[in-house]
Parts: C-alpha cells; sequence; structure tokens
C-alpha cells in the first residue's frame, strides 16, 4: 500500500541523517589523510581543523545539519541522541511522544501529523487548521 504521512516524513528525515552522517564521515577521513600529509590540506578542511580547535561544529557539517549553538562536544552527544531517536522509530514504530527537536525539520512532522489526522477521521485538512 501506499505509505502514510508520517513515514514519508520519517524518510525523508533519515535521508537528511544520512546525508550529515556520509558528510561527517567522509570529511574525517579526509582530515586524517591531510593530516598524515598524504593529500593537500584544503581551505574546507583547514576550517574543520580549526573549528575542532575551538569546539564549533565544522562548516562543512553545519551546513547539512539543524541549525545549533552547542558547542562541538554537546552538538555530536545531541546527534547521537537524536538518531537513535529515529533508529528506535523505525525499529519499534511511532513512539508514544515525540521528540520534536529531533527533527531536521519539525514543521513537516506537525503536517504529517496533520494529515494522518485528517485521513483517520475523514476530514478536510483545510477545515480543522488555525493560525495560533
Amino acid at each position: 500500500g501506499a505509505m502514510n504521512s508520517m513515514g514519508t516524513f520519517l524518510l525523508i528525515e533519515m535521508g537528511k541523517f544520512n546525508k550529515l552522517l556520509k558528510r561527517m564521515k567522509s570529511t574525517l577521513n579526509e582530515i586524517q589523510r591531510a593530516i598524515k600529509g598524504l593529500v593537500v590540506m584544503s581551505s574546507d578542511l583547514e576550517g574543520m581543523y580549526q573549528a575542532f580547535l575551538f569546539q564549533k561544529v565544522p562548516g562543512l557539517w553545519g551546513a547539512v545539519a539543524p541549525l545549533s549553538l552547542k558547542p562541538l562536544g554537546s552538538w555530536v552527544k545531541d546527534l547521537i541522541a537524536r538518531v537513535e531517536f529515529v533508529k528506535s522509530w523505525i525499529a519499534n514504530g511511532p513512539p508514544p511522544s515525540f521528540w520534536m527537536s529531533a527533527f531536521f525539520f519539525p514543521q513537516g512532522f506537525m503536517t504529517a501529523a496533520l494529515q494522518t489526522y485528517a485521513r483517520r477521521h475523514e476530514i478536510a485538512i483545510d477545515t480543522h487548521m488555525s493560525v495560533i
């Protein structure tokens, strides 16, 4: 059957997490090679190195990550928790409550929840939307 709105939302979020994790893996490998002298240290990698020195999230990662002002250590712990939340949702089905700030796009979650409710109760989605 067709995927429901929440499943579609989860698929999009997984794609964003995978993009971030792939970027982290590739840039960490690149910077290791540059530090060893196997490749030239590009300006992007130099910026990443500087970010590490000052406990900041590298721009290469921040460009594909949810917005955050946390220092690098806290950011990584938060990312691990976010990924575990999504993995749990995939493995065990929807949780009884949702960690909204775990998502890249919480507004997308709200829209998916609204669509799910509207379909379940056979209500036109625009009849129960209100501006808060």
